[in-house]
């Protein structure tokens, strides 16, 4: 049976509890066939000393949603998803309002996944861009 768009929508976002998505207030917010998109609050949680959006708070929501959207095509009863590899590049900084991360399949294979994920502010304005490997292993019986 296939779950709704909502239903997955929930799913997605109960798994972020008591995690560092909840920590950092990271709520999954669309989806689509071969997209995520996540928002992320920007203020004092997530800032540098000097008041903007700090370059780590910014690659944890991009691996979160790039892993979400793995886990999401993966059938979690017997495989796991693990990220392997992360880039970013951070082009502007932000102060406050929300960082929206899209992260859209590249490449979507059995065992290896590699996603784009744009990051940006609440104006559309391109904050980074990062890129995000991720691997489906087996569990172990």
């Amino acid at each position: 049976m296939k779950m709704s768009k909502a239903e997955v929508l929930k799913q997605a976002n109960n798994t972020c509890k008591n995690t560092l998505m909840e920590t950092l207030q990271i709520e999954v917010t669309d989806l689509g066939d071969d997209y995520l998109i996540a928002k992320m609050p920007v203020n004092s949680r997530v800032h540098q000393p000097d008041g903007v959006l700090h370059g780590g708070a910014t690659v944890a929501l991009a691996e979160s949603v790039g892993s979400i959207a793995s886990q999401i095509f993966t059938n979690l009863e017997a495989y796991f998803v693990r990220g392997i590899e992360i880039s970013a590049n951070h082009i502007k900084s932000v102060r406050s309002g929300h960082v929206h991360a899209k992260a859209t399949f590249l490449h979507k294979g059995r065992t290896t996944q590699l996603l784009d994920i744009k990051v940006t502010d609440d104006d559309g304005h391109l904050i980074s861009i990062c890129k995000l490997s991720t691997i489906t292993l087996p569990k172990n019986k």
